[in-house]
C-alpha cells in the first residue's frame, strides 16, 4: 500500500509539475518589463537634453556666421538688401475677389522670405517680409557693404563719400565715389579704432582712478566730520583733506579736457552711405566698429570673421541695450557667484551633514531638523529671494552700512543688493541638496573603517576627519555638482539681492581691497531673459539669446566636468570605501 501510494503521489506531482512553468509563461517576467521600461525612459531624457543641445547649438553657433547680402528689386519699384534668414511657404487666397462678388477659397502656396534689412535709423526696422511672386530680380553685388556699429545696429549699403568736419562748418571731401570711399573708409578704420581704445583706455582707467581717489577723500573728509575729533585737529585733517581734493580736482580737469579733445577729433570724420532704394545716411567713421563685405569672402575669410565675432562676444562689453556686443561681465558674475556659493554652502553643508550623521542621537529634535531640511528642498526660489532680501540686504547689510559706514550714509553700500548677499541667498537655496548628498555619502562609507580607526587609538573627531570624510569626499562633490548646477540657472532670487541689466562696475578690479562684495553683477540666466524679453528690438537680439542660452549651458556643463573629473579621482584613490 505505502509504495502503490508513493508511486500514485508521484505521479501526482508530475503531472501537477508543469502548472508553476505555465503560470509563469502565462503572467511574463515583470521585472524585465520594468528594465526596458526605465531603458527607454532613459533614452527618451537623453534624446531631449540632446536634441535641445543641438537646437541651441545650431542656432547660437549660426549667430555668428557671416551671411550673403542679397538685392531684391520689388514689382512695386521699391529695392531691398539684406540677409535672408527665413523663408516659408505660406497659403493666400487664389482670388480674394471675384467678379461676382464671391470670394474665392482655394488657396496658393506662395514662398515668402524673412530679410534682416537693418539700417534701422533710416527704415525704422530691422526685417521685413517679402513674397517671391513680387519679387522682379535677385542678385548678390559683389561690393554690398555691412557695417557693424556701435549704436542703430547694421547698415547695408555702399559708401558714396568720406567727409572730415572743419571748424567753420563746411565738410571738407575726403574721397567720393564707390570704389574710392570704400578705399578711404578701410584706411581710417585701423586710426579710429586705435582711437576709440585710447579713449576707453582714458575713461577708464584714469578717469577712473582718479574719480576713486577723489571719492575716497570726499569719504575722509566725512568721517572726520561724522568722528568729530577735537577742534584744533579736525581743521588739520580737514585741510589737508581739502588740498589733496584740490589737487586731484585739477588733475581730473586735465584728463577731462584731454578726453574731450579726443572725442572730439573722433567725431570729425563721417562716410555717407547709401542704401537699396538710394537713401543716403551720415554715419560717424567712429561708430564703425568694422566693415565686412559678405559676397566677396571665400571660405578662409569667413571662418576669420566668424571666429573674430565669437571671439568679441565673449571678451567684451555690451552695448545696444544688450542686444549687440559681448556679455564678458555676465560671463565673469555668473562664474563669481557661483564660486562664492560654493565656498559659502560646502562647510555649512558638511557640518550639518556630519552632525546629523555622526554626532546626533536619533530623537525629535533631528528628526525635526531632517524634515525641515527636506521641506527647504521645496520651497520656491523666489521665497529665498524675499529673504535674501529682508535679512541679509536690509537687516545685515544695513546694520553693517550704520556701524562701518556711517560716512556714506543715506548711500548704502551693504545694505542694497550685491554679489555677496546673492551669494549667501543662493547657499541657503542649494543647502539641502548638499546635506542630503552629504549624509549619502557618509552612510556609504563602511562602518569597519571606522571601528578600525578607533582601534587604532582615534578619537572620534580624528576619525571623522582624516577617515570618514575623505572617504565621503566623492558623495560631498556629488552634492557641489547639483549645488552649482541649480545656482548657475536660477534668476528670479537674484533679482532681488544684487543682479541687474547693465553693472556699472565689475565685482573685481585693481583698487584695494580688489574683490568688491558689495557691488552689483550681471548674470548670464536674466541677460537671456531681458534680451530675449524685454529688449525693444526682439527679433534681431533672438541670435544673442540662442548664443547665450548656449554659453550657459556650456559654462554650467564645464563646472560640473571640472567637480567630476576631483570625483572620480577621489573615488579611484579611496576604492575601498565601497563608494
Amino acid at each position: 500500500m505505502t509504495t502503490v501510494d508513493e508511486s500514485s503521489g508521484s505521479a501526482d506531482r508530475q503531472e501537477r509539475s508543469p502548472a508553476p512553468a505555465k503560470l509563469v509563461k502565462q503572467r511574463g517576467n515583470p521585472g524585465r518589463s520594468m528594465i526596458w521600461l526605465c531603458g527607454a525612459a532613459l533614452a527618451l531624457n537623453l534624446l531631449m537634453v540632446a536634441g535641445i543641445l543641438a537646437l541651441l547649438a545650431y542656432h547660437g553657433a549660426a549667430a555668428f556666421w557671416p551671411h550673403e547680402l542679397e538685392l531684391f528689386e520689388l514689382d512695386d519699384g521699391s529695392r531691398i538688401l539684406g540677409e535672408v534668414h527665413e523663408q516659408e511657404d505660406a497659403s493666400i487666397p487664389a482670388d480674394s475677389g471675384a467678379s461676382d462678388g464671391t470670394t474665392a477659397v482655394d488657396a496658393a502656396p506662395v514662398r515668402r522670405y524673412r530679410i534682416k534689412v537693418a539700417n534701422r535709423d533710416v527704415t525704422g526696422k530691422d526685417f521685413v517680409w517679402i513674397d517671391e511672386s513680387g519679387i522682379v530680380a535677385r542678385s548678390t553685388p559683389a561690393d554690398a557693404m555691412l557695417l557693424e556699429r556701435l549704436e542703430w545696429g547694421n547698415f547695408h549699403g555702399w559708401p558714396r563719400e568720406v567727409l572730415q568736419a572743419r571748424a567753420n562748418g563746411e565738410p571738407e571731401t575726403l574721397a567720393r565715389g564707390r570704389d574710392a570711399a570704400r578705399q578711404r573708409l578701410l584706411d581710417l578704420l585701423p586710426f579710429q579704432r586705435a582711437l576709440r581704445e585710447e579713449i576707453r583706455a582714458l575713461d577708464q582707467d584714469e578717469i577712473g582712478d582718479v574719480n576713486h581717489e577723489i571719492e575716497r577723500l570726499r569719504l575722509d573728509r566725512q568721517r572726520v566730520e561724522y568722528e568729530s575729533p577735537s577742534p584744533e585737529e579736525r581743521e588739520r585733517l580737514l585741510a589737508d583733506i581739502d588740498a589733496s581734493l584740490a589737487e586731484r580736482e585739477a588733475v581730473y580737469d586735465e584728463l577731462a579736457a584731454r578726453l574731450f579733445a579726443l572725442r572730439a577729433t573722433a567725431d570729425t570724420q563721417f562716410v555717407v552711405m547709401e542704401d537699396a532704394d538710394g537713401r543716403r545716411q551720415e554715419i560717424k567713421v567712429s561708430d564703425v566698429v568694422r566693415v565686412v563685405e559678405p559676397n566677396a569672402l571665400d571660405t578662409s575669410d569667413s571662418l576669420r570673421l566668424y571666429f573674430e565675432r565669437i571671439w568679441e562676444f565673449l571678451s567684451d562689453d555690451p552695448r545696444e541695450a544688450n542686444t549687440e556686443g559681448g556679455i564678458f561681465p555676465a560671463i565673469f558674475g555668473t562664474v563669481m557667484m557661483v564660486l562664492l556659493m560654493s565656498i559659502i554652502v560646502l562647510p555649512l553643508g558638511v557640518l550639518a551633514a556630519l552632525y546629523l550623521r555622526e554626532y546626533a542621537r536619533d530623537g525629535i529634535l533631528v528628526r525635526f531638523v531632517r524634515i525641515a531640511v527636506n521641506n527647504l528642498a521645496g520651497v520656491p526660489s523666489i521665497v529665498f529671494g524675499v529673504f535674501g532680501l529682508g535679512f541679509f540686504v536690509y537687516t545685515v547689510g544695513g546694520t553693517l552700512d550704520e556701524v562701518f559706514y556711517p560716512e556714506r550714509l543715506p548711500t548704502a553700500t551693504f545694505g542694497t543688493g550685491g554679489i555677496l548677499w546673492a551669494s549667501l541667498t543662493l547657499a541657503l537655496l542649494t543647502l539641502p541638496v548638499v546635506i542630503v548628498a552629504t549624509e549619502e555619502g557618509l552612510a556609504a562609507v563602511p562602518r569597519s573603517q571606522r571601528e578600525g580607526s578607533f582601534a587604532l587609538g582615534a578619537t572620534q573627531w580624528e576619525t571623522t576627519w582624516r577617515v570618514v570624510l575623505p572617504a565621503a569626499a566623492p558623495g560631498v562633490l556629488t552634492g557641489m555638482i547639483l549645488a552649482m548646477a541649480r545656482a548657475a540657472g536660477e534668476v528670479a532670487p537674484l533679482m532681488l539681492v544684487g543682479m541687474m541689466k547693465l553693472a556699472p562696475a565689475m565685482p573685481v578690479d585693481h583698487h584695494a581691497p580688489f574683490v568688491h562684495l558689495d557691488r552689483k553683477f550681471m548674470h548670464l540666466g536674466f541677460h537671456i531673459y531681458d534680451v530675449g524679453f524685454q529688449s525693444p528690438n526682439v527679433e534681431a537680439a533672438k541670435p544673442i539669446v540662442f548664443a547665450t542660452a548656449l554659453l550657459l549651458v556650456g559654462l554650467v556643463l564645464l563646472m560640473n566636468l571640472s567637480a567630476i573629473a576631483v570625483r572620480n579621482h577621489l573615488r579611484r584613490k579611496y576604492a575601498s570605501s565601497s563608494i
